[in-house]
């Protein structure tokens, strides 16, 4: 084989690249939307309060992208809420 060729076979079983977002992290997206929809703002509402885009939002909801925690802290915010740091073990 020659330096820098990769056989067809392993390039064929690598994985896509993809986001796949953590089970908690889906947890926390799922609150904010319960929590967007329970309040009735709509995904456009809520990119105007936090500075985005609607599509940004969607992307979020959809679990197609993951957003930083910024923009995670500001939707949060916007909705009413704020985030707390808990121990492990103590809720």
């Amino acid at each position: 084989m020659e330096k820098g060729n990769i056989p067809m076979a392993q390039k064929e079983n690598m994985p896509a690249p993809t986001f796949v977002a953590s089970d908690k992290e889906k947890e926390l997206i799922d609150e904010v939307v319960n929590l967007r929809k329970e309040q009735n703002i709509s995904q456009n509402h809520l990119a105007k309060l936090t500075g985005n885009k609607q599509q940004a939002i969607s992307r979020i909801e959809k679990k197609e992208n993951s957003p930083s925690l910024k923009l995670f802290y500001s939707m949060v915010n916007a909705l009413g809420y704020d985030i707390k740091i808990v121990k492990q073990g103590t809720l």
